[in-house]
């Protein structure tokens, strides 16, 4: 959760975010099923594309990208995902996450079997309707145009001088990610997985930078798992003090995000956030698997206002939360619906939501 690091990095638009609170939320992907059939591409197709030195160099089978990274503390609880290398996939995207089955390395991210291209150098994708298949980012990746889809695509991203996202959508229409995977070659405290706005993020494995996502308006992330985040003991994003790790993390004046069957999982960071640190409204958390974080679930605006239309509905939660708290909401928010939510390990019912500021 680092709100500095926000305003860096969003050229579309300022947003000055309160700080939020640091009670953590750790969210474990539920079971939705997966995003619409897409229809096959060239998987060569670089259209709309403004490098700075930017191109195909090398090809590499779709064997694992690294995905192991050194988990770092952060405001709240830890979780442990298991870790899996990227994934090669074929051409015709479909739902892969079988019916009822926990997103996890086996069913997310780049395909087996995939041979990536390897482009170097920061790109930016501004031809509306491209699609970009079947590449290796060694550089941050930003979108501009609309209609634009990444399928089976590995984001390495480069070193950060300044706060980074290995993928920003702020800028672009309609986005659209599939079988991704997001592993900062280069894990720092300026490194986030995702800037996201106006974009459909589907069977994503995402892993090793600070945040998972940070999320703008107009965002749905379904079938991925977000898993062993990196905890700095020194975050400049936080005045030299630890890393605040939230697997999701929105800001005020956003809205309508939704997170449907992801595994989410935060656990294993000794000062995790929160799987969700949330301050949007028109929210809806449907059958993910979430847990670690100070709180797994953080409702707070970080202001007075009121958060409106949340639905927390037929989640799983793990008991790894540092407070024992799987839902904290502000004094000035409410759930439009809280139902259907469990313990993972007793599928009894989860307590009520702890409400303070």
């Amino acid at each position: 959760m680092r709100t500095t690091r926000l305003l860096e990095n969003r050229s579309d638009r300022i947003i000055a975010a309160a700080v939020v609170a640091l009670v953590g939320v750790t969210i474990l992907g539920v079971a939705v099923w997966g995003g619409p059939d897409s229809t096959e591409a060239d998987p060569n197709v670089a259209a709309g594309v403004d490098a700075q030195p930017s191109g195909s160099v090398a090809s590499t089978a779709g064997g694992p990208s690294p995905s192991g990274v050194t988990p770092r503390p952060s405001t709240s609880a830890t979780a442990t995902p298991t870790k899996r290398p990227p994934s090669a996939s074929p051409k015709t995207s479909r739902p892969r996450t079988p019916a009822g089955a926990k997103p996890d390395a086996t069913n997310t991210g780049v395909r087996p079997g995939v041979k990536l291209s390897v482009v170097n150098g920061n790109v930016t994708f501004s031809t509306s309707g491209a699609v970009v298949e079947g590449k290796e980012f060694r550089g941050f990746v930003h979108v501009t145009g609309r209609n634009i889809t990444f399928r089976n695509c590995l984001f390495r991203g480069g070193v950060a001088t300044n706060n980074e996202f290995l993928l920003t959508t702020v800028r672009g229409t309609n986005t659209v990610v599939e079988d991704s995977e997001f592993a900062p070659a280069h894990p720092s405290a300026r490194i986030d997985g995702i800037w996201a706005q106006n974009v459909s993020i589907y069977r994503a494995n995402i892993h090793g930078s600070v945040d998972g996502v940070k999320t703008g308006s107009n965002v749905l992330i379904q079938d991925s798992f977000i898993h062993d985040l990196t905890w700095f003991a020194s975050d400049p994003n936080q005045g030299g003090g630890e890393t605040h790790n939230d697997g999701v993390q929105s800001l005020p004046g956003d809205t309508k995000l939704t997170l449907r069957h992801n595994t989410i999982d935060v656990s294993s960071l000794p000062a995790a956030n929160a799987a969700l640190q949330n301050a949007a409204t028109e929210v809806r958390i449907e059958n993910n698997w979430l847990d670690g974080g100070q709180c797994t679930l953080n409702f707070h605006p970080g202001n007075s206002s009121r958060l409106t239309s949340l639905y927390v509905v037929g989640n799983r939660f793990g008991r790894h939360s540092y407070y024992r708290c799987p839902i904290l909401l502000s004094t000035q928010s409410s759930l439009a619906e809280n139902s259907g939510n469990v313990w993972v390990d007793t599928n009894t019912p989860i307590p009520a939501p702890q409400q303070h500021n």
